[in-house]
């Protein structure tokens, strides 16, 4: 019997990683991991080890000291609480406001589209520093400072997302609404119930990446909570050791540095497939 000619002959061999490209990859993930491993080091060690001397982070015994000296602070779960209120709420405003837009933007047709698109496009281009100002006066007028809406709010205003949530509803056919339509099923019912479920790696990897930049924030919540009990935690953490130059806690600031990671860490790992789904479907 004649061999199919569509299939491919297999070949000894095939697939396996070269030697050399294993060598480069596992340096380039030695030279990406040698910061953090360093820094986890250092939260280890106690301060006074590690005064004049940052090389002991590399020498017996190490210590908890640091974290429990972190988790002994009579605020820190209340900073970490208002960070995952304003987290969690800044995701859940970003998912639903950019899939709204995006799903408006690819499937709907409305007078000045394109130049509004073109206009949150232009949202990339201006520098958060640019409105701070402004945008301090509107929450003190609105009394929003110290306050969860306050820390949110500004937020939401995420061009990125509308962008992005727009070029992945124009990669799903319309051949989906369509069918739906005849079905009788109205623009809503279509935007719920059939093309929404399609988006979820998209909004997987939206979500991670606004839950990421939020939690990071730092400049907005310094300027907008000024009570202690409003500080969100990269806020309050950075209050508790001011001035790194001053400092011999050293143990303490990387040990700072490490707690606030770890909740970053659990999120990304446990949507980490549906951003690989994202990337591979926009990718097409």
């Amino acid at each position: 019997m004649a061999a199919d000619r569509t299939t491919p002959a297999f070949r000894p061999g095939e697939g396996r990683v070269r030697p050399a490209t294993l060598i480069a990859l596992l340096l380039a993930a030695a030279v990406m991991l040698a910061p953090l491993i360093w820094t986890i080091l250092l939260s280890l060690k106690s301060n006074q080890a590690l005064v004049g001397n940052s090389g002991a982070a590399l020498e017996f015994p190490y210590t908890l000291e640091n974290y429990w000296a972190i988790l002994s602070g009579d605020q820190v779960f209340r900073w970490l609480f208002n960070s995952l209120i304003v987290s969690v709420g800044t995701t859940i405003g970003v998912l639903v406001l950019c899939s709204l837009a995006g799903y408006g933007f690819a499937r709907l047709e409305f007078p000045f589209r394109r130049t509004l698109f073109v206009f949150v496009l232009l949202g990339l281009a201006i520098p958060e520093q640019a409105v701070i100002l402004p945008q301090h006066q509107l929450f003190a007028a609105l009394h929003l400072h110290n306050s969860y809406p306050g820390l949110i709010l500004p937020g939401l205003a995420g061009p990125f997302g509308v962008f992005f949530m727009t070029q992945y509803f124009r990669a799903i056919p319309r051949d989906l609404d369509e069918a739906a339509m005849l079905d009788g099923a109205s623009r809503l019912r279509i935007f719920w119930s059939v093309l929404l479920p399609l988006t979820l790696p998209a909004q997987a990897t939206l979500g991670v990446f606004t839950f990421l930049a939020s939690w990071n924030s730092y400049w907005w919540p310094l300027i907008s909570a000024t009570r202690s009990d409003m500080y969100t935690l990269t806020v309050g953490l950075a209050s508790a050791q001011m001035n790194y130059a001053q400092t011999s806690g050293l143990g303490f600031l990387m040990a700072q540095a490490v707690f606030a990671s770890v909740p970053i860490f659990i999120v990304y790992v446990l949507f980490q497939k549906h951003i690989v789904q994202s990337m591979a479907g926009t990718a097409r």
